[in-house]
């Protein structure tokens, strides 16, 4: 079955990014570092210990990444993109959140009803990437 899923290269902290998430969302984390690897035709300037390839399974999707190679040089914090959490509770999205920015992140818009009969909010984790969390409202709320 196709799957979509957002790939995230991390300047050399991937580990603690991957795990926090598993930390906050729960899930399945799967990490593998170059050590991991068979290293055949890879560049000899790896690094054993950074992630080759992490995937974290969440209900409803997955988020994968790893560390980029050396001399690459991907901004993280932007509002270019960003990782959607649809949720069916406006609390589960405000719990999120809070561990979020308890754990160092800030809130990039506050959740709160949204004039298209939702609730919707942002926030930007401690490594930099934009979450947006996302509840259907149960009624149109009034602007």
């Amino acid at each position: 079955m196709p799957n979509l899923a957002p790939y995230i290269a991390f300047p050399g902290n991937a580990k603690d990014a991957f795990e926090h998430y598993r930390d906050v969302f729960g899930g399945d984390l799967q990490l593998f570092t170059y050590a991991d690897m068979p290293m055949e035709g890879a560049p000899s300037t790896l690094d054993p210990a950074s992630v080759a390839h992490a995937s974290l399974t969440l209900p409803g999707g997955t988020i994968v990444g790893g560390d980029a190679m050396p001399g690459e040089d991907y901004p993280i914090r932007g509002s270019a993109y960003s990782l959607m959490y649809s949720l069916e509770d406006p609390d589960e999205a405000r719990r999120l959140i809070a561990l979020l920015v308890d754990a160092g992140g800030s809130v990039g818009m506050p959740f709160e009803p949204a004039p298209w009969g939702a609730y919707y909010g942002q926030v930007f984790d401690r490594f930099g990437v934009m979450w947006a969390f996302d509840v259907d409202a149960e009624e149109p709320t009034q602007a």
